[in-house]
């Protein structure tokens, strides 16, 4: 079945979708054995890497979420996971996401498909082929985008994503409702940050007020749709959302979604009718927005869903 009923069972100390949220915030960081490696890219720009796990492992790659990097709560967790499952793991940081401004005037986006493929491209001349890869919210919608851009001539085996936004109006208008407004906040308020720190460096492009655009669609339509191309944020939504290219999917690939992810409506994820033979969605009623946390105690706390993004790779 193209749609599985998932057995995870949220920890009884976390049952709420803002609880599954914002409670592994708190967690400690699993200690690895990081190697960074930084990409000079075709145009100029560069893309820095993190590496854990041995070489002669096979290599999944793994995409962060909407300003994320090697220290948010969920990446090493996953890079560690993937490591126990006999992965090298490769952390892809986005432009301007490891610590220091990119070069170029553009950034990322939910739909920028060509730094991943050049990316893997690299990767596949310097240290190998790339088995797998595994997107985190807006690196799942990226990494969805390209696995149907790609369709029959992708090169991976196998692919997973977790908590992904498939349609971008949704998830901008679902984030202005209600305790949801918290997570629009924060990460408006760091895409602000990030931007005033970036033109610091360097002339910008377009004239804007960036400390007035404090939504999703006003931030996505006075910067992101003018620096990377687009015709407006309702052109950027329509051609990024991940949604409409699961179909043409033809890899094993996994989404694992929460149907009270606080970021969407409950009917965001695709219907069956939407996946290929290839694709399972695995759905579960709690888990929240990359949450999916088990466990009896919260010092024993389970994160499940670090674990079976890595189960789901290893076959």
């Amino acid at each position: 079945m193209p749609i599985v009923d998932s057995d995870f069972r949220p920890a009884w100390w976390l049952r709420g979708p803002h609880a599954q949220t914002l409670w592994p915030v708190l967690r400690r960081r699993p200690q690895l054995d990081i190697v960074k490696e930084r990409v000079e890219l075709a145009d100029g720009d560069f893309i820095d890497l993190a590496w854990s796990g041995s070489e002669e492992r096979p290599i999944v790659m793994l995409l962060h979420g909407l300003e994320g990097g090697l220290d948010s709560h969920y990446v090493r967790g996953i890079m560690q996971a993937l490591n126990r499952q006999g992965f090298r793991a490769c952390l892809m940081h986005f432009r301007g996401c490891s610590g220091e401004p990119n070069r170029l005037p553009i950034a990322y986006h939910s739909g920028k498909t060509d730094d991943p493929a050049e990316i893997m491209a690299h990767i596949e001349r310097r240290h190998g082929p790339v088995f797998g890869a595994v997107g985190v919210s807006l690196g799942g919608n990226v990494l969805l985008k390209w696995l149907g851009e790609m369709g029959g001539q992708c090169p991976l085996q196998r692919a997973a994503v977790m908590s992904v936004p498939f349609v971008l109006n949704d998830a901008a208008l679902r984030l202005r409702n209600g305790m949801s407004r918290i997570y629009e906040r924060y990460l408006v308020s760091s895409l602000q940050r990030s931007f005033r720190r970036k033109f610091a460096r360097m002339p910008c492009p377009i004239d804007v007020n960036v400390d007035r655009l404090n939504t999703f669609r006003r931030f996505d339509d006075q910067v992101t749709a003018k620096l990377h191309g687009f015709d407006g944020v309702d052109d950027y939504y329509n051609e990024a959302s991940s949604r409409q290219y699961i179909p043409r999917i033809r890899i094993p690939t996994l989404i694992l979604h929460a149907v009270d992810d606080p970021f969407m409506y409950p009917d965001t994820a695709p219907a069956a009718s939407e996946l290929p033979p290839q694709v399972t969605l695995e759905l579960t009623s709690h888990g929240g927005h990359v949450g999916f946390i088990a466990g009896r105690w919260p010092g024993l706390a389970d994160y499940w869903g670090e674990r079976r993004l890595a189960e789901w790779l290893a076959g």
